[in-house]
């Protein structure tokens, strides 16, 4: 792949300031596109990224919006609006990944009704407002990749309520697709399964018995990497990935098969 693939391309992802948004947004900065980085809390992170990707010769920017409220979506587009033109020739975007999300691990019984509307806030009505409000800024051949989980496609009764926004936005892929193909616009989802995140970080690092058990569930044997997952992202943000929409990457190491 030329390291330059997505030069000219203007790319924005969703909680970028930590974990797959971060890995996602330095290796599309990498490959030549100016990317936003936004986030809702974690300014320093968020900060940390830009100048790594500066550093390595690519152009960032960050927006703060928090996202699961009504407007979110209007804001951060207003926020991308107001910053793009210092950074990109293009007003507009090419690439949005909709990587921001929060877990809930809860079952039927113990599940509260504000516990089910925050999840559904963020991982679901954001991400169709973010597209929504982007149409029209986001230009024809364009990429819309959600950052989905293996556990759509899996019973997990513990985590009922964040597995059910997870095939919430793969169905919403799904209608993307056909509704935004006639304008050579893709979009598919990506099913990550365990990585070694910050937010695995608590019960995963340093913990020999827990990762044996992550890599055990793998078909290939190990614990997920953060660039394991931005490496699947950048190829369907890519023009290698033109025929390739509507579908579900699984980027679990072929976990439970």
């Amino acid at each position: 792949m030329s390291t330059y693939m997505l030069e000219g391309k203007v790319a924005l992802v969703t909680g970028g300031s930590r974990g797959l948004g971060r890995a996602i947004a330095e290796r599309l900065a990498r490959d030549g596109a100016v990317v936003a980085v936004a986030f809702a809390r974690h300014k320093a992170a968020a900060n940390e990224v830009i100048e790594r990707i500066r550093k390595d010769g690519g152009r960032a920017f960050t927006i703060q919006t928090e996202l699961g409220r009504h407007g979110d979506a209007a804001a951060l587009w207003a926020a991308f609006d107001a910053q793009i033109g210092q950074h990109s020739p293009h007003e507009g975007v090419d690439i949005i990944v909709n990587n921001a999300g929060i877990g809930l691990s809860s079952d039927l019984a113990s599940l509260t009704e504000e516990g089910f509307d925050e999840v559904f806030a963020v991982n679901v009505r954001a991400p169709f407002f973010i597209v929504r409000e982007a149409l029209k800024r986001l230009r024809d051949g364009g990429r819309i990749i959600n950052i989905s989980s293996g556990v759509a496609r899996l019973a997990m009764p513990e985590m009922i309520a964040y597995g059910s926004t997870k095939g919430a936005l793969d169905t919403f892929t799904l209608n993307l697709a056909k509704e935004l193909g006639p304008r050579g616009i893709t979009a598919n989802s990506v099913h990550p399964g365990i990585v070694d995140t910050d937010v695995n970080a608590g019960w995963l690092r340093g913990n020999a018995e827990a990762e044996a058990y992550a890599a055990s569930l793998a078909a290939l044997g190990r614990v997920g990497r953060p660039e394991d997952i931005a490496d699947v992202a950048a190829f369907l943000a890519s023009d290698d990935a033109r025929w390739v929409t509507g579908r579900v990457i699984d980027a679990t190491g072929g976990a439970r098969l």
